[in-house]
């Protein structure tokens, strides 16, 4: 990393936790100026004793286990969203591989449902901030398809359905074989088993206890470190206080921030983003097989002509 983007880091405020513990250390400074102000006065308020009533080192573990249950849950909810993406991809290979065409429509009902797969991704992602369909849904199914959805909670759940009624219909038309649909029905297992696991992380909070106990815990050291400190460092006290509330509020304000990783934050997980790799994807997939498909008739009429025998 440069020097110059590491200054830019350092003092970035975007994203960083400033925010939400600037007002908890500014309250644990001042606290501090005013046992510093007591200390001056001569008042008795130096009691290094205190130290040993929470050891930082149990302070230490605690916020340390705090962090990394967060951390879990983001990387857990990342690789389920990347699962997620490899498996749209190999389904709209597979489908437009396995599916035959045979009659004029096969070709448009194929790329409708190769599209119901942008759509399951949009609506995983709705589903997961509680969202209900948005126009962002719009370009990927039918009108009609879209109205339904209005009017249904688990969205993912639907347009599973409706891609699964799709190939059932192929099907029973003989234009996939069994064992081809058995391999697309297990891709398809695979989406709604990452939409069960992302369901896990967002309803399965980290229990209120633990957290509000670990929240008494680091508000009453820096309560206490005043008191610990101010004779050794008087007038000094308020601000090593507050720089010591940053650092140990910050530490829990991280794991706040990334143990539910699907929402608008913006140390969320960019399930925008992904999203729009999901649609770029399949857009680019349909084109290019469209061209394809194109091509390969041009080159069997011009070799028809210039082979008359055929």
């Amino acid at each position: 990393m440069s020097k110059k983007k590491w200054l830019k880091e350092i003092f970035r405020f975007h994203g960083s936790v400033i925010p939400g513990v600037l007002e908890r250390s500014v309250f644990c400074g001042a606290f501090g100026v005013i046992i510093s102000f007591l200390d001056f006065k001569e008042l008795p308020v130096a009691q290094p004793v205190l130290g040993t009533v929470i050891p930082s080192i149990v302070l230490g573990l605690l916020l340390v286990f705090r962090t990394n249950t967060a951390y879990e849950r983001f990387w857990e909810g990342r690789k389920l969203w990347g699962s997620t993406v490899n498996t749209i991809r190999n389904l709209a290979w597979k489908i437009w591989v396995a599916v035959d065409e045979v009659e004029s429509d096969d070709r448009e009902r194929k790329i409708a449902a190769l599209r119901l797969l942008p759509a399951f991704a949009i609506a995983k992602k709705l589903y997961l901030r509680y969202e209900p369909a948005s126009e962002e849904l719009k370009p990927w199914i039918s009108p009609a398809q879209y109205s339904n959805l209005q009017n249904i909670q688990n969205m993912p759940l639907e347009i599973s359905r409706l891609l699964g009624n799709y190939l059932q219909q192929e099907y029973k038309r003989g234009l996939l074989t069994n064992y081809q649909l058995t391999s697309i029905h297990t891709l398809m297992n695979n989406l709604m088993d990452n939409v069960g696991g992302c369901e896990r992380i967002l309803k399965t909070p980290i229990p209120p206890a633990y957290v509000i106990h670990l929240n008494q815990l680091v508000f009453i050291y820096c309560l206490i470190l005043p008191f610990q400190f101010v004779k050794d460092l008087g007038l000094w006290t308020g601000l090593f206080v507050a720089l010591v509330s940053f650092a140990l509020f910050g530490i829990e304000e991280i794991g706040v921030e990334i143990e539910n990783p699907f929402g608008y934050d913006h140390n969320d997980l960019p399930l925008d983003k992904i999203c729009q790799t999901i649609k770029s994807n399949i857009e680019e997939f349909i084109a290019f097989q469209t061209i394809e498909d194109q091509d390969n008739i041009e080159k069997q009429i011009n070799f028809s002509y210039t082979n008359p025998d055929i």
